[in-house]
């Protein structure tokens, strides 16, 4: 092996703990759904509104 895949920045890790972080990661890699279909939940648009997109005024008769 030339060069490690998973590289320790600071400090020391022992075999045995590589080890339990290599595995963590590949069984969290294998837990992914193979199909990535987004998934909608809730409204497109929402449900509040931008008061500086807003027109100033409003007219009084207006239901808006």
């Amino acid at each position: 092996m030339e060069s490690p895949d998973i590289r320790v920045e600071k400090g020391h890790a022992e075999p045995e703990e590589v080890a339990a972080i290599t595995a963590i990661l590949l069984a969290r890699a294998a837990a992914r759904p193979t199909d990535p279909t987004p998934v909608h939940r809730g409204r497109i648009k929402a449900g509040w509104r931008r008061l500086e997109r807003e027109p100033g005024f409003r007219a009084p008769h207006s239901w808006r």
